[in-house]
């Protein structure tokens, strides 16, 4: 439970993959902290039963790798927030479990469209709206894959080392302007997500942990908004790891 009751008061925020795992976590936070959400993702069952657990403002059915969807769901999240002082791009998918020479090429494009493409639509489409505001959060999920790179997870890892490559680009484009654009690393913690996985995979990234656990949602979550607040003024194009010490760098 959140003890920031009012940090996001007058705060608006989009979240994509908002049906369930972080993206809703983090806006459940949002909104018992003050703010107001719109959740996007893929999957209409799962978004209609998160606005009701969430107290959502808006929701948008849409594919992230689609860009004219990315700017339609834009124009209609704006409208319904009256502004967007937070984008979190969380949408994602893990992708086949192969190494590199027998990798399917149609679950490699997927992973690329949805995980990297799909984010810097959803930046390309949102960011104009921060600078007309001048104020913005961007908060962009990798992963430690993207530092280190997982066997096996080809695409996973190369598709998360561009969101970290493009929050540092795009962090400096935006420093001065008033918007910051942080990035965050997570280790493997518990989600649905994980049921994309072979269990030999998890238990691959378990052993990798010193801390010899597996994440949980609310750490990762808490990182997540304070990279969405005010309270993160100074740091820019940048990563936040929460991964029980597997990476340090």
């Amino acid at each position: 439970m959140s003890i920031f009751a009012n940090r996001f008061a007058g705060r608006t925020a989009i979240i994509t993959g908002g049906a369930s795992g972080l993206g809703k976590a983090v806006a459940q936070r949002i909104v018992a902290e003050g703010g107001a959400v719109a959740l996007w993702d893929v999957n209409p069952d799962a978004l209609a039963a998160a606005r009701d657990a969430v107290g959502a403002r808006d929701i948008q059915a849409l594919d992230v790798a689609d860009p004219t969807a990315v700017e339609a769901a834009t124009a209609a999240s704006a409208a319904a927030l009256g502004k967007v002082d937070i984008l979190v791009c969380s949408a994602g998918i893990t992708g086949a479990t192969a190494p590199v020479h027998e990798y399917p090429l149609d679950s490699w494009r997927r992973v690329i469209d949805i995980n990297l493409n799909g984010l810097f639509y959803c930046c390309r489409a949102v960011v104009p709206l921060m600078l007309a505001g001048g104020y913005g959060r961007i908060v962009n999920i990798a992963s430690v894959a993207g530092k280190e790179g997982n066997p096996n997870a080809s695409a996973y890892s190369t598709s998360k080392a561009g969101v970290i490559g493009l929050t540092k680009s795009l962090g400096k484009e935006l420093a001065g302007k008033g918007v910051t654009v942080n990035s965050l690393t997570p280790a493997t913690f518990d989600s649905p997500i994980l049921d994309q996985l072979p269990q030999s995979q998890v238990d691959y990234m378990r052993s990798k942990i010193p801390m010899g656990r597996l994440g949980n949602i609310d750490e990762s979550a808490a990182m997540v908004c304070f990279m969405a607040s005010e309270e993160c003024s100074f740091t820019t194009a940048s990563t936040f790891d929460t991964s029980g010490g597997r990476t340090t760098f």
